[in-house]
């Protein structure tokens, strides 16, 4: 099982940007699936997350600026981001925890992406 998130680049602020994060491989079913992001020096943070019913969970940060949504389908997470400002500015990961084929369910962890905000 893999997660592979994409999106991240440079924007102005009070730009937007959409991070995706696709997870593959042997999935049996996938539960909750979150962002989180971590700057250096400090500890990763959750930003958002969604249970595979629809519930959502916002940083108190983010909240009123972020999306966060899930194709299960494609078994694809997105977070929409507006209003983007430079604290918002640092790595941005993605989490799922997924039952697999073998029906073990785990946590799992995509590559970091990088979230710019500058002008």
């Amino acid at each position: 099982v893999q997660l592979q998130a994409s999106g991240g680049g440079l924007v102005q602020p009070g730009g937007s940007l959409r991070l995706s994060c696709a997870a593959s491989g042997s999935i049996f079913s996938i539960y909750v699936m979150g962002w989180y992001r971590q700057a250096p020096g400090k500890q990763r943070e959750l930003v958002a997350s969604v249970t595979n019913g629809g519930s959502t969970n916002y940083a108190d940060s983010v909240k009123g600026r972020f999306t966060i949504s899930r194709d299960n389908a494609k078994n694809t997470l997105y977070l929409q981001m507006n209003s983007l400002n430079s604290e918002d500015t640092t790595v941005y990961y993605c989490s799922a925890v997924i039952t697999s084929s073998d029906y073990r369910r785990r946590a799992y962890w995509g590559q970091g992406t990088q979230v710019t905000v500058s002008s």
